[in-house]
This record gives C-alpha cells, structure tokens and sequence, in this order.
C-alpha cells in the first residue's frame, strides 16, 4: 500500500501547538518564580475569600486612631456634618507597603473613631477618589500595590456605600472609565464629574486627559469628547480638581514624558497651569494667574471654602548646578553653599512645604494666607532678630562668611549649619541629596522642621510639610489629616489630625498628634 498524504497545514498545526504548549510552560514557570510578594492576584483572591466571611455589618466604637497613611481619602459625611468618613490608603514602612480597605468614621465633636466592617466590601486601594452625595459615599479607581513595590493593578470598579446602612454596592454600568489612580471626582450638582489620572503596570505607563461623567439621576456614564481646535488640559495625574458655582477648576499635576532620543529616559513634568471646566457646555478656558500665585510643586491639598479655594503642602524639587541658593527667612537672607562649589556635581533639594495660599474664586486672584497667631510671631522674631543685630548679639552661623582658604570639610559643616538653621525658620522639611550621575562625597540631609521658639513668644503650632495629604471643610472649619515627608532619605507617614477655622484664621489646632513624633 501507498504512503498516506499528509492533510496539507498540518505541520504548521502541530508547530503552533507545540509553540503554545511551550507557553503555557514558561508562564507557569514564570509564576512559580514569584514570590507571595508578587503575586498580587493571590493576595487580593486571598483577601476576597476573607471578605466572604463577613455575614452582617459591624461597628465598633470607640476605637484606635487608624494607621498612619497617605492617598487615602476624607470626606465628610452629608448626613452629620461633625462626622468624617476615611477610607483606605497606603503606608511605607521603609521596606514593605501595605494598602488599607479598612472604613473609619470620626466625630470630631465627640473626638472619637469607629471602625465599619461591612460584607461585600471594595478590595483595598489607595489613590483613588471618592464623592459623597445625599446618603452616599460614592468611590472609583484606584491601585493595590504589592508589599514590595515591583507588581500594580489598577482598578476601574465604581462602588457606593450606604451611609444610613453601612452596606456596599457595586455599580457595573456600561461606559465606565478604563483602570486608573491618580485621577480626581468632583459633584456639580446630580453629576460626578471625573478627569484625568495614570495607569502603569511597570511595562507601561499611562497618563490621561480624559473627562467622564456619571449622571447620578439616570445611571450612566458620558465620555466629552474634545472638539476639533478646543483648548484642553494635557495628560496629568495628582492635580487638584474643585468646584465653585458654575465653573470647575484644575490646577497642577505631574506627568512624564519619554525623551525622543536614543536613550528614551524618563523625566517627570511638574504642571502649574491652571483651567477653568464650563459644565453647562464642556468647554475648557485656560486662566491667568493673578495675584500672588504658589509656585511649581507636587502632591498639594485643596478644599473650597465660600467663595475661597485653600492650598496647603506639596514638594518642590529643585537641583542646582554649580549655584548659590537665597532663601529669604523672616526677612533675613541665608545662603546655601552648594556641592558644585566643593566637587563638580548636582544636587537635588526636596523641599516638603507647609504653607498655605488662597485663591479667590470670584476674581481668580491668588494670595499666600497668614495665620494671625503665626503673624504676630514673626512680627515678634524680626524685632528680637533686629535687638540682636544692634548689640551685635546675632548667632554665628547667621554671620558666618566663607574664607577662601576654609577647608572642605569646614565647608560642609558650614553649609549643613545654613540649612538646618534655614529647616528650622521655614517650618517645613528640607533634603539634599546626589541628582547627577557622578558620585559625590557632599551630602546635606536635614532632620525634620521645627518651630523656632523663643522664650519671649509663645511657640505656634502648625502641621509639618507633607505630601498626599488629605483636605475637607464643614462649615467653617479645615481639616486636615495625615500625608508623607521625608526625613533625610527616610520616607515617614503620617497619621495626625489637625484643625483650622478659616473664618478666624487665627491657628492650627492639633487634634490627634502623630502615634510617633518626629525626631
């Protein structure tokens, strides 16, 4: 008998089998090589079998403070308006993240937490974004991070938790935004309005300039569009997103962009532009900064009060080459011997700010907002500084000049005496580290910022400069709780708790102090 003919294609068939089959393997041994650290599909599978415990609702009273953390998110409950609802958020603890799903509500009256543990829960996330409305509290996006750092996935489920009940609902709506963090939600009027954000798997990195709206009314999710030759905000995420009458601003963020040459490296763009959103039409105008605007910086707060929008925080990195830095404190100016001036390299400032600005809806006019007790204290600091200086009684390391002939180390220990001397006037938290590729043996690191004091005033209480922090007002009182700053190269969460009547604008209250104060 004759050979049988093969069926034509059948060899590439098995070829393509055995291609996939070799797949399949190298995936599976890819996913053994995982750590339990890796594995966020594990965890997070491990944390719904947990979640599928819980039969009922618990509320427990009277409990702990939560956990220091950042990108969490502090609304204020619309139903008692002395009543703050927290809800997740991340925390580094120098090594491993951990990433919270954890609920708490605070009466601020009553200076107590509870804690609601509810079945059918949102897995944890941070950086997400949550609104609430009538007697919901509404939540999109947001990411997990693995304990080290190395695996994201980011979220795009849209869950509404029942304020009267304690109870979650996923909401699965066609249209919903794709996976995000970073993004920002506000409400005007019966509609969530939702822009912007990143998504980044480490492979690839996202940033977007999408707008969504979600009519709370009719259930249903919009995309806008821009139109041809409409002006429209860039890609950006961690701006600032706030709603007066009519109009929605956006102001700051951050992106990166990729270089085009042949290196393609990364840089990262600090954005300080400011827009103004026209819910009625969807249109996008771009507003001039008047007044007295903040500078550049990263990770600020805003929260609306009246007819006045309120800035606190944020990072300023600034890298110097081969300059002297002039930085003006209380009316006395320090300079900054810089590293170029020691050994040919750049160096990186991180400045954590702690300051306050303004900005006035109606005019869009920007100021810096001075607390009276803190105005008084300088005034009284400039007066002791101007006493001094007549009976040439000022310290050394205000006067001290530079000689030519100093040593190198004499001029470390120089530089380092200006900027812990300029830490401590700012109230804010400064670093200095290497930005160039060459190594170098100067390295400035400021411990954290102090208020100066001075037995002739008294000392004024005020938050350190943080990042990620999060903003809410009820009628006329700013609260403000917990962020991240760094110390030295050391990265610090926070979990305090402070107060501003922005009526009076006299001072910060501290109402719940950091578990672990700073040194």
């Amino acid at each position: 008998m004759g050979k049988k003919t093969k069926k034509p294609g059948k060899g590439k068939e098995k070829t393509e089998k055995k291609t996939v089959k070799a797949e399949e393997k190298k995936a599976r041994r890819e996913a053994k090589k995982l750590s339990p650290e890796d594995d966020i599909d594990a965890i997070l599978l491990s944390i719904q079998i947990e979640d599928a415990k819980k039969k009922e609702v618990l509320v427990e009273d009277n409990v702990p403070a939560p956990s220091p953390r950042s990108n969490c998110t502090l609304s204020i409950n619309p139903l008692k308006e002395t009543e703050l609802i927290l809800y997740g958020g991340e925390f580094y603890n120098g090594s491993k993240t951990f990433v919270y799903g954890d609920l708490y509500r605070y009466d601020v009256e009553k200076q107590e937490w509870k804690l609601i543990s509810s079945p059918n829960s949102p897995p944890p996330r941070s950086a997400h974004q949550a609104v609430a409305w009538k007697n919901y509290l509404y939540i999109f996006g947001g990411e997990f991070t693995s304990p080290n750092q190395e695996r994201f996935h980011h979220y795009k489920d849209f869950w509404v938790l029942d304020l009267k009940t304690n109870q979650w609902e996923q909401l699965n709506y066609k249209g919903t935004p794709s996976p995000r963090s970073g993004h920002r939600m506000v409400l005007y009027k019966h509609k969530l309005i939702l822009f912007g954000g990143f998504y980044d798997t480490l492979r690839e990195v996202r940033y977007y300039n999408d707008l969504h709206i979600f009519d709370l009314d009719q259930f249903k999710w919009l995309e806008i569009k821009p139109k041809l030759g409409a002006l429209w905000p860039s890609a950006r995420s961690g701006f600032q997103f706030f709603v007066y009458q009519d109009e929605i601003f956006l102001y700051g963020g951050y992106s990166k962009e990729v270089s085009s040459g042949k290196s393609s490296t990364e840089k990262g763009c600090v954005h300080a532009d400011l827009w103004s959103l026209d819910p009625r039409t969807w249109e996008w105008n771009k507003v001039k900064k008047s007044g007295m605007p903040p500078g550049p910086r990263a990770g600020f707060s805003v929260s609306v009060h009246k007819k006045r929008a309120v800035m606190f925080g944020g990072v300023v990195d600034m890298e110097m080459e081969g300059q002297y830095l002039l930085v003006d404190v209380f009316g006395v100016t320090f300079v900054l011997l810089h590293a170029t001036d020691l050994e040919k390299s750049d160096v990186m400032i991180s400045l954590f700010l702690n300051e306050l600005y303004g900005f006035q809806l109606d005019n869009h006019r920007w100021y810096p907002l001075e607390l009276r007790k803190e105005k008084n204290t300088k005034d009284k600091l400039k007066k002791i500084s101007e006493l001094s200086n007549s009976n040439n009684e000022i310290e050394d390391c205000s006067n001290m000049e530079i000689d030519e002939s100093m040593e190198e180390t004499d001029k470390e220990a120089y530089a380092e005496a200006k900027v812990d001397l300029i830490s401590e006037n700012m109230g804010t938290s400064l670093s200095v580290a290497d930005a160039g590729s060459s190594t170098t043996k100067f390295s400035v690191k400021v411990d954290k910022a102090k208020v100066v004091q001075s037995s002739a005033f008294p000392e004024v209480v005020k938050p350190c400069g943080r990042i990620n922090s999060c903003m809410v007002v009820s009628r006329d009182t700013l609260y403000m709780y917990g962020g991240m700053m760094e110390i030295k190269d050391q990265e610090i969460t926070l979990d305090d708790l402070y107060s501003l009547n922005l009526s009076k604008l006299d001072e910060w209250k501290c109402l719940i102090p950091m578990c672990k104060p700073l040194k």
